[in-house]
């Protein structure tokens, strides 16, 4: 909680004219970047492009084909935990300003992270089939 607070004091204690003008600046370089792209490229229609494309091989039969869904459950937990991995390095960072209430916020966390763990080994998620 206190990390949250040293935030929050440090934006109170930030110019808030610098962080608008920064702002603005990141809204109107996206889109312009985007208007430009769109000002500038290609156009051309035709039926071939609606057709699918497999390194220039033509496809044989339906492009529309089952794939087991475990693949697509493993990489959306690989994301998530690594994600979640990624949160740790911060909190390393500022662990001694944090003392006891920070170690045990950490810890909660933890504990989730295993239980979620837990939970999709329990599951099968993590295994091949």
């Amino acid at each position: 909680m206190k990390f949250v607070t040293n935030a929050l004091n440090w934006i109170n204690r930030m110019n808030l004219s610098l962080f608008v003008v920064v702002f603005l600046t990141g809204i109107v370089l996206v889109t312009a970047a985007l208007a430009i792209a769109w000002l500038i490229s290609p156009r051309s229609y035709n039926s071939q492009k609606g057709e699918a494309y497999e390194c220039g091989i033509p496809t044989h039969g339906t492009s529309w084909m089952q794939f087991k869904a475990g693949y697509y459950l493993f990489a959306i937990l690989f994301l998530m935990f690594d994600v979640e991995t990624v949160l740790l390095f911060p909190w390393a960072v500022i662990v001694r300003d944090l003392g006891v209430a920070g170690l045990g916020e950490i810890l909660f966390f933890l504990v989730i992270l295993v239980l979620g763990l837990a939970y999709a080994w329990k599951k099968g998620a993590l295994e091949w089939k």
